[in-house]
């Protein structure tokens, strides 16, 4: 058995954790709800562990990882077989598969985890056919589609030494086109092995049976359970506004405030995301109904924040009707943002209207074992396990003066980035 074994009960979520001699971290919760079961396999690599000179890679792998091994050549075939489901998703911070089947076939998903974890085959011909399939993404979802590159520019413009500079697709399709055989597969034995992945599991079998699985496909392989990841660059403190426009065969001006703020385990992320919701958090919040509703200046508007491990952006966006000049607009923006950093600004009612929300939405999600599954993984690979079941007590103390506080540290004039993506006339 594991070497080393927690439980975590009295929870919303109660879970036991432990981890296997190769560094595989396993976490387990029983759903006895649930005729279903979810397994979730994350690897703690994103785009911000990609070289500046070959980015996309991570991305890549997302898509090379389905193309099959010597084992099993075809993914697919053996989950459907399974009558299950799966997919996949990569961002800045990790890559993330999973799979839900019935409970009886469980270990379907955990044979097909463990195979493709050190077995995949990537042939020239399979390489050179996912580059071609990624190359035409980027340039169809960003390089030839109205506001594709919009987030790219900000994150140019944001950023000027950590990775995050780069979205998760890459900087340039160039880096995938001129990638070697020899790269991606270094890059997949450095990245893809037990002690850089995070295996989760949520369904209705005892967690002792869960753990019995998880050391019968996962245990035998290879790793020295040691493995650490490079140091990223620290991004300076901006010390004076930037300012990029740019023009763009698109509708409507569209522009974009960012702002750099906490990282995610800091009392800044919390409170950040509150805010964003307090602006646009539905047809009522403060933005959509000042701003496009009553004096007609936009017409969309949003905030939100990255969400991102290391430090992210509160960001503020607007697409402009023709008769708003780009001053009006990114004054009008900014203004209500900053009204925000009175206290007294924000009443009771909208404070607690965004918290129920928050509060709702979290308990929803945690009715499904995906949802669940994929948590616990999240959780654990930002370091803090226990945070999975503390984070609406965090949400639901925060007060009208937190949010003042957060808005006067962070929407400082030196600290601000605009983007202006101007519609050709």
């Amino acid at each position: 058995m594991p070497n080393e074994t927690q439980y975590y009960q009295d929870r919303m979520i109660p879970f036991k954790s432990y981890r296997l001699k190769n560094g595989l971290v396993v976490l387990a919760n029983r759903d006895q709800q649930s005729k279903l079961a979810a397994v979730n396999l994350l690897y703690k690599v994103g785009a911000r562990n990609e070289n500046p000179t070959r980015t996309g890679f991570a991305h890549l792998f997302e898509h090379l990882m389905f193309r099959g091994t010597k084992a099993v050549p075809d993914f697919d075939t053996p989950v459907q077989m399974a009558c299950g489901e799966n997919n996949a998703f990569t961002n800045n911070d990790y890559t993330d598969f999973y799979i839900t089947l019935p409970k009886d076939n469980i270990e379907t998903a955990l044979w097909l985890e463990s195979d493709r974890m050190t077995g995949l085959e990537i042939t020239p011909e399979v390489l050179e056919t996912e580059k071609r399939v990624v190359i035409e993404e980027f340039r169809q979802r960003y390089l030839n589609q109205p506001y594709g590159d919009q987030m790219m520019l900000l994150r140019g413009l944001c950023y000027r030494e950590h990775p995050y500079r780069w979205a998760t697709i890459g900087l340039t399709p160039t880096h995938i086109e001129e990638a070697t055989l020899q790269e991606v597969e270094a890059f997949y034995r450095h990245f893809y092995r037990p002690s850089n992945a995070i295996l989760s599991i949520s369904g209705d079998l005892e967690e002792e049976r869960m753990f019995e699985l998880a050391e019968r496909w996962f245990g035998s392989i290879p790793d020295d359970g040691t493995f650490t990841p490079s140091p990223l660059p620290v991004e300076p403190t901006q010390s004076e506004p930037r300012r990029l426009i740019v023009e763009r065969d698109v509708p409507a001006t569209s522009l974009m405030i960012a702002f750099p703020m906490g990282d995610r385990l800091s009392k800044g992320f919390y409170r950040g995301d509150l805010a964003s919701d307090l602006l646009a958090g539905g047809d009522s919040a403060r933005l959509y109904d000042r701003l496009v509703r009553q004096r007609r200046l936009f017409a969309s508007t949003n905030a939100y924040i990255l969400g991102s491990v290391d430090c992210g952006l509160f960001i503020l966006t607007g697409q402009l009707l023709p008769t708003t000049s780009e001053e009006e607009a990114e004054a009008a923006l900014l203004e209500e943002a900053r009204a925000l950093c009175d206290p007294a600004q924000i009443t009771p009612y909208e404070l607690e209207k965004v918290k129920n929300k928050f509060e709702a939405n979290t308990l929803f999600g945690e009715l499904n074992v995906m949802n669940k599954a994929m948590n616990l993984g999240f959780y654990e690979m930002l370091g803090d396990r226990e945070l999975i079941n503390r984070e609406v007590d965090l949400f639901r103390a925060i007060t009208a003066v937190d949010v003042a506080d957060f808005c006067r540290e962070t929407l400082r004039p030196e600290q601000q980035s605009t983007l202006i993506y101007r519609a050709k006339k």
